[in-house]
């Protein structure tokens, strides 16, 4: 509708500027619905469940209970099978929550609207408001639907939850060129965006889903997340192990019939061993990791709200992030003044008035520039007011700054109106573009004006310089249009400031003495900036994605430290091969929520683990497709919250980095967890294996393979989750998103230890061969269970951590031995078929583990070496 005049408008709606009748309005209702957002229903909680064992690993668990079962290993079967419970709930009350976002933006629905019916004004529910209907806006509104503006008086939107842009968007009612943006459509208004000055009034365009809200919603609902990455390894390595346990114990089961040995006794070593290899303390390791990931995060101010979402930040490469109010501050920022000839600095940011002011890199007394702030003060219809201990602003944000830039110069407009009593005004308008207040000072009348640099400089015949009134000659007003162009070439929004004394309405605006000029922009965090800095040294792109202006964006991006290419949302319309051109673009300028999804598509096409922050309505469905969305806590909408990952309760862009850093040290830890359990699994497979081939008696019974399951994969497999962060792990580059928990490095490492705990043990074994058949085995359990533990260490010293850094190792390690000595030393052993160890058998199985200790310290610098 921007395209056409109002009377085309208003003909094609069916409608006319006194509004609809009361029974149109109720036609109309009927026939489009209630102007409010559909909720996606239906949702099957059976079928949520159910998904929840689709996991070859949950199966695997499945036949592990089965076969505890059949063996009467009653203890086994319940602890896996609580896993599978704790699990498959986890699963089903994410899953459940996660349609939540169209809920949010049904919250932030006005309840009421101001409305013309019969010709009359009334006041409706926001949900009954039609196609045609007339509204009326004022200061402080939410806008109920998307609408045409039919009539303005210093009418301006705030839009940045929507379009991200963060400047207050003047309306006008003249038409617009077709192929006009979204966020240049200055004729039209939208769904929960806010009036922050003037009023007006308007014809309703589009309701419900269909408005620009509604089009986000609908691709909230279509946006499938995929898997994350962690999710995709262990359905990977579940397929993995599923067919390696099925033909490892049909080969040992087949080999030892064929060699004339027990069915009946190689059918049950065979489901023993087969249990054994199976990694049930795999989920319960990781969902325990990622749980104190949370806990941790929660303490440096992040909120997760999906268990994977930490892991999955450890292998993110790419952050996209939204400019306003993530990267910046979401408050304008007077940064810049010009005023007596010489350009002066601000510090500071935001609506905090913390600041100095400096001239040539020196702090100066802000008395001289008092003139000018004091303007921007009094001539100014914004109030600041403070909330949940945060100052807000009800009105004009670019007000604002100047409220802020004047208390930073010791001027408060509580204090000044006391004596400079405000009598009349001169409203903005988008023809005038500028304002003026009228004050009594002294008994006289004086004038304050700001606004368009260009407009107030024509309208002033004088200069005030120093202190003192001077005639306003052509190079001063050369001098003031060329710093008023290079404050904007740096992407500075600027304001030109006048007065005028004793003098009557009619004539304030004529003759004035200019002033100056205020130059302001909504800045970026000191925070983000460094955090950029971190992500760069971690291997970690930032790219920003905004609605602002593309000079606005780059001169944000060069002051964060991003040095790509900046393109628009245009010229992204018209680029068909951006996963092709996507590695060199830093910056994306005027987009909409469709082009965010598409920037997201593209980085996920070329491979990336994507991160994408944000915190307005329009960021929702982004945040839902990336890898990981991360919501702001303070700035965000129930929208953005809802469809993200993770919630920044800080707002802080640095948290994240704090985040990426949990992540790769619990990915680690799973990693160690893994290479623990297998190599451990593999050292009993190749005992039993070997043995079977040689035609040795079993090394060690059915029984017993299922202690030594229990407890090495117990209390020290759990503790590993406990494990400190590398020294150093910010500074490697991301992992690669299609790199397995089971790299090759990984796999050999697992494969080798695996044959040499094996063999090992079954060395132990055949030298006991001439002890009784009970005595080897026991020396054989032992083994088991103490290379096991030294297993551990060799694991933890590849990461350069010592074995007293974890003191919850330290506790299950011994634990594990207790346990073992119990076995051997009570009356338990019967029920084992083992005898009690002698001191001489301890020291010879010592001496296997120190073995095991010294070869992997040889292997350790013998690559070093080879890798200098």
């Amino acid at each position: 509708m921007h395209e056409k005049e109002i009377e085309d408008v208003l003909r094609q709606l069916k409608t006319s500027e006194k509004g609809l009748t009361a029974h149109e309005a109720e036609v109309r209702l009927h026939r489009d619905g209630y102007n409010e957002l559909s909720v996606k229903t239906g949702v099957n909680g059976w079928k949520i469940l159910v998904q929840q064992f689709s996991s070859p690993l949950v199966w695997i668990l499945l036949v592990a209970v089965v076969i505890s079962v059949y063996l009467g290993e009653y203890v086994d079967a319940i602890i896996i099978g609580s896993i599978l419970v704790l699990n498959a709930l986890l699963g089903f009350l994410q899953e459940y929550k996660a349609e939540k976002a169209i809920e949010a933006l049904q919250k932030m629905a006005s309840p009421k609207a101001k409305v013309l019916r019969n010709g009359k004004e009334m006041r409706v529910e926001s949900r009954m408001l039609v196609l045609g209907d007339i509204i009326l806006l004022e200061t402080g509104d939410i806008i109920p639907a998307d609408a045409r503006v039919l009539e303005v008086h210093t009418l301006e939107t705030q839009e940045a939850s929507l379009t991200g842009e963060s400047f207050p968007i003047d309306k006008k009612t003249e038409k617009l060129a077709l192929k006009t943006p979204l966020a240049e459509r200055t004729n039209c208004l939208y769904a929960l965006t806010i009036i922050t000055n003037g009023h007006g009034r308007a014809v309703i365009t589009a309701t419900g889903m269909k408005t620009e809200v509604g089009k986000i919603a609908s691709l909230i609902k279509e946006s499938t997340p995929g898997l994350t990455p962690l999710q995709q390894k262990l359905h990977e390595l579940g397929k993995q192990l599923t067919l390696a346990v099925i033909v490892i114990a049909l080969i040992i089961f087949v080999t030892g019939v064929v060699q004339g040995r027990n069915a009946s006794e190689m059918f049950l070593t065979t489901l023993a061993l087969a249990v054994a290899a199976i990694p049930e303390g795999l989920p319960a390791v990781i969902t325990i990791s990622l749980g104190l990931g949370v806990q941790k995060m929660v303490k440096r101010r992040a909120l997760v709200r999906k268990l994977p979402s930490v892991e999955t930040l450890g292998s993110v490469n790419v952050i996209c992030s939204d400019k306003t109010g993530t990267l910046t501050h979401n408050e304008m920022t007077v940064t810049k003044v010009w005023t007596d000839d010489q350009q002066y600095s601000f510090s500071g940011s935001g609506y905090e008035a913390k600041g100095e002011v400096f001239l040539n890199g020196t702090t100066i007394d802000p008395i001289l520039i008092q003139m000018l702030l004091k303007i921007g003060v009094q001539c100014n219809n914004t109030v600041l007011e403070w909330e949940n201990k945060k100052r807000n602003a009800i009105g004009d944000p670019t007000e604002a700054a100047l409220l802020i830039s004047g208390e930073k110069g010791g001027i408060h407009r509580a204090t000044v109106e006391r004596i400079e009593q405000r009598v009349d005004e001169i409203p903005f308008t988008s023809e005038r573009k500028m304002m003026t207040t009228l004050h009594r000072v002294d008994g006289k009348i004086v004038s304050y004006t700001k606004g368009a640099p260009e407009v107030v400089l024509n309208f002033c015949d004088k200069i005030l310089l120093n202190g003192k009134v001077r005639r306003l000659d052509g190079e001063l007003r050369k001098t003031i249009l060329q710093q008023n162009m290079q404050f904007a070439q740096d992407a500075l929004r600027v304001l030109a400031f006048s007065y005028n004394e004793n003098i009557k309405k009619e004539t304030a605006e004529k003759n004035m003495i200019f002033v100056g000029l205020q130059a302001m922009i909504d800045p970026p965090r000191k925070e983000a900036i460094e955090a950029i800095k971190r992500c760069q040294s971690a291997g970690i792109r930032t790219i920003m994605i905004t609605g602002d202006q593309r000079a606005t964006a780059e001169a944000i991006a060069k002051q964060l430290g991003m040095k790509g290419i900046t393109i628009t949302g245009q010229e992204l319309d018209l680029m068909a091969n951006l996963e092709q051109k996507i590695d060199e673009i830093d910056v994306f300028a005027r987009v909409n929520p469709e082009h965010k999804l598409r920037i997201i598509e593209a980085l996920q096409q070329r491979g990336y683990v994507v991160a994408m922050t944000g915190d307005g309505v329009n960021d929702a469905p982004a945040l839902k497709k990336a890898d990981i969305g991360v919501a702001m806590g303070i700035t965000g909408t129930d929208v953005a919250k809802e469809a993200s990952d993770m919630i920044l309760t800080d707002d802080n862009f640095a948290t994240i980095v704090n985040a990426v850093e949990e992540g790769r040290a619990i990915f680690d830890n799973i990693r160690k967890f893994v290479n623990y359990l297998l190599s451990s699994n593999l050292g009993e497979i190749i005992l039993i294996f070997l043995a079977t081939l040689l035609g040795m008696p079993l090394p060690i019974t059915a029984i017993q393979l299922l202690w030594v399951n229990l407890v090495t994969d117990g209390l020290p497999a759990v503790a590993l989750a406990f494990d400190p962060a590398e020294q150093g792990i910010m500074k490697r580059k991301p992992r690669a998103a299609k790199e397995n928990i089971l790299s090759k490095k990984l796999s050999e490492n697992i494969v080798v230890l695996g044959f040499l705990m094996g063999g090992l043990t079954l060395l132990l074994f055949w030298l006991y061969r001439d002890s009784s058949l009970m005595k080897a085995q026991t020396i054989a359990f032992t083994t088991i269970v103490v290379l096991e533990i030294v297993r551990l260490q060799v694991i933890r010293s590849e990461y350069q951590l010592s074995f007293f850094s974890n003191w919850y190792l330290v506790g299950a390690v011994l634990s594990s031995l207790g346990l073992q000595m119990l076995v051997l030393y009570t009356p338990l052993n019967k029920f084992f078929d083992v005898v009690p160890l002698h001191i001489f058998d301890w020291l010879v199985i010592g001496g296997i583990g120190a073995a095991l200790l010294l070869f992997n310290c040889m292997v350790r610098r013998f690559l070093g070496r080879e890798k200098k």
